[in-house]
């Protein structure tokens, strides 16, 4: 009996849905690609309950003939590419042929089209399960129907986002058609009530459409040309930044990806502008020659691979920090308009630099290179000059004897520099800056691991001996061993784990919750202490029998602050202080929805916040003990979490914006207070010894009379 089945179709479409169509987002993509390619210039877009119970894309394409209808429902059936030369020049959304049968085979989808010299047909697929083909009335173009979307797949269905989430990242991904194709006009209706709404005008109107008008008095347009490499778009300037990288939208040959090689290159432009969690803004169009970019990576064709990232970074990389930097050359790449003007003046003036002539961008280039000279655009010299670049960008600094900041994957691929700790936090901040000379065996290559070994110059080692042996190389790595040991009883044994090696981790664990237990009880009459003094406007003084208490100020304040604050929010009882003019927060789809699901608990922070249109809240009202705040940077710190906190709860996430909010808010170090403000600080402490501030440092610490003898030799 055969062992190998031939899966019927019914069957191999469903599992090919698991990668084409994972969402309704990518359903709503996967249509809307269609209807472009159809050369549709309107397209309406309609979903219901976040597109789980009804998805409708209608267009004024070229329409389905009747012959092809059927067709049409097939696997890789496509009219996009006939033979295989033709995936090397792909300039289409669409042309694997999978979308509609992967569609088909998860949900009811019903497809009613027009060509323009033709009749109006209606085909409906239940499940993959084909009907009859039916004249129906409509006009030229296309109605597609997809119902009930993972009917028949309930374990599918059960991973969906709620409507509401559904309903956001599907806006996200209209958002990103209008910025791509700005000469088409969308409409995007959710539950009925219109969303979105583009009329075909162009860039600038897109840009409007769907970010608002202020965004391009904060933008650069640029147009350029680098190697046959075209860039065009919106960049934001020097001043302006997002607190998430929603903000960030690339389209290569009319086709929106993600790539690595571009958003560094971008990201590496910007790195002298902005600060830590901050992120650029950008809207770029991106054409290269389709021989050296792959597009059939995956199934959902948003990543794609160069022939050469060396050079797509270095030209991506060059317009956009001539730009940014003000060189002469800046010149040919902006785009002069009413709007790009006003953001060169305004940026010139806040700089003080003169704007008037041609020479005198030069002289800004000059005053700015102390500046930027550590940038990467050394790096990529060669590679900007057309010449061919010899090795990698980080490694082509420590050829010319300059330091280096590598990450951890670039660090593990040099030759003789080993990194053992494979448990060590990549995203932990940590980046070691490296010379030359610190790399044995240097050649100016990366190199795999494999390749390493089969060259002998990797080697496997005791995990704590290598750790030491980096912390030579790179001194401002912290590594400390571990100082738990476990012992067999008899010391000679140490095959087997007995109990009690067993439970030792148990006996730490709940050691060190008892010490945290006796830290935060730790408490002393303060009728005991003395004042006695402070030092650098920082520590305060007191003295208490044979021990001096050093308080630090600012750590005290700041978790005496953030108690309170704490204490209000979980209770509910927080006061607000009325703003004299309500503060509008203008957000993205995804941002506003995020807010949205947590406003009620943003209110019980003592915020006065409510929807006021589509993607925009009105604060009216702010917590009384946060009075001065700066309500867009709180904003800002809470939605840059947007992305990776998503799945803990907003109480913590706002507890830590609290203790942020606290520390700004409490008394720094090196103030000058009153006597009567530190004796006020410490009665509010209560005796409490054991406080730590939010971020973990000690409130207070100690030194006995006899540390201080041994110091001055007194005792031994």
């Amino acid at each position: 009996m055969a062992k190998i089945n031939i899966l019927p179709a019914k069957v191999y479409n469903r599992i090919a849905a698991g990668e084409v169509v994972d969402r309704p987002y990518s359903v709503v993509k996967e249509l809307v690609e269609n209807a472009i390619d159809a050369g549709a210039t309107e397209v309406e877009i309609s979903i219901e309950k976040g597109g789980k119970q009804l998805i409708r894309v209608v267009d004024n394409g070229c329409g389905i003939a009747r012959d092809d209808l059927q067709s049409a429902f097939l696997p890789h059936a496509t009219s996009k590419i006939a033979k295989a030369e033709d995936l090397e020049n792909i300039l289409t959304l669409g042309f694997r042929g999978e979308a509609v049968a992967s569609i088909a085979s998860v949900s009811r989808m019903t497809i009613t089209s027009k060509t323009a010299d033709g009749q109006c047909y209606s085909l409906t697929s239940n499940g993959g399960e084909l009907g009859q083909i039916f004249e129906a009335a409509g006009e030229n173009g296309t109605d597609v129907r997809v119902e009930n979307l993972f009917y028949n797949t309930p374990v599918r269905y059960t991973f969906l986002k709620s409507d509401k989430g559904e309903e956001t990242d599907i806006t996200n991904v209209v958002s990103r058609f209008i910025l791509n194709r700005p000469q088409i006009a969308f409409t995007y209706y959710a539950d009925g009530k219109k969303v979105l709404q583009s009329f075909g005008g162009g860039d600038e109107e897109a840009i409007v459409g769907v970010y608002g008008p202020s965004i391009l008095q904060n933008c650069y347009q640029i147009n350029a040309e680098r190697h046959g490499i075209k860039l065009r778009g919106y960049i934001g300037n020097q001043n302006f930044s997002k607190p998430n990288k929603s903000y960030q939208s690339v389209f290569l040959n009319g086709r929106y990806v993600v790539n690595a090689t571009i958003s560094a290159a971008i990201s590496g432009a910007y790195q002298s502008y902005l600060m830590k969690r901050q992120y650029p803004f950008y809207v770029l169009h991106i054409t290269v020659p389709t021989q050296i970019v792959d597009v059939n990576v995956h199934p959902n064709k948003i990543d794609v691979r160069f022939a050469d990232n060396q050079m797509i970074y270095g030209c991506i990389y060059s317009v956009i920090s001539a730009v940014l930097d003000g060189q002469s050359r800046a010149m040919e790449y902006i785009v002069p308009s009413k709007h790009t003007m006003q953001v060169v003046e305004k940026t010139a003036s806040e700089a003080q630099l003169p704007t008037d002539t041609a020479e005198e961008p030069v002289a800004v280039e000059e005053e700015r290179t102390e500046r930027v000279a550590h940038r990467a655009e050394v790096s990529y010299k060669s590679t900007l000059l057309d010449e061919e670049p010899k090795t990698s960008p980080v490694l082509y600094q420590l050829e010319k004897g300059e330091e280096a900041q590598l990450d951890r994957e670039t660090l593990k691929k040099i030759p003789g520099v080993e990194l053992p700790f494979n448990d060590v936090d990549p995203d932990d901040g940590y980046v070691p800056t490296i010379k030359k000379e610190d790399i044995p065996e240097f050649t100016g290559e990366l190199v795999t691991e494999e390749e390493q070994r089969a060259k002998g110059l990797f080697r496997k080692c005791d995990r704590i001996a290598a750790a030491k042996q980096l912390h030579k190389k790179f001194p401002d790595l912290y590594f400390e061993p571990n100082i738990l040991r476990v012992e067999s009883p008899d010391k000679t044994s140490t095959d087997k784990p007995t109990a009690e090696a067993a439970d030792v981790f148990e006996e730490n664990k709940r050691y060190l919750e008892q010490l945290e237990k006796e830290h935060q009880t730790y408490r002393i009459e303060i009728d005991s202490c003395r004042y006695v003094g402070k030092l650098f406007n920082t520590y305060l003084l007191y003295e208490r029998k044979d021990e001096v208490l050093l308080i630090d100020q600012h750590a005290a304040h700041e978790r005496l602050i953030f108690d309170k604050l704490r204490a209000q929010m979980e209770n509910k009882a927080t006061s607000s202080q009325p703003m004299l003019l309500p503060y509008e927060l203008q957000l993205n789809a995804f941002e506003a929805t995020f807010i949205e699901e947590r406003i009620e608990d943003i209110r019980a922070m003592g915020f006065t916040i409510e929807r006021k249109g589509n993607n925009t809240f009105a604060i009216s009202a702010i917590p009384l003990l946060l009075q001065g705040m700066k309500v867009d940077m709180f904003f800002n710190e809470i939605l840059g979490d947007v992305s990776g906190f998503r799945s803990i709860k907003l109480a913590d996430l706002l507890r830590d914006k609290l203790a942020m909010a606290a520390c700004k808010a409490a008394v720094k170090g090196g103030m000058d207070i009153t006597q009567e403000e530190i004796d006020r600080l410490f009665t509010m402490m209560d005796g409490n010894m054991g406080l730590k501030c939010p971020h973990g440092r000690p409130v207070v610490t100690k030194i006995t009379r006899t540390e201080l003898e041994k110091m001055f030799k007194r005792k031994l």
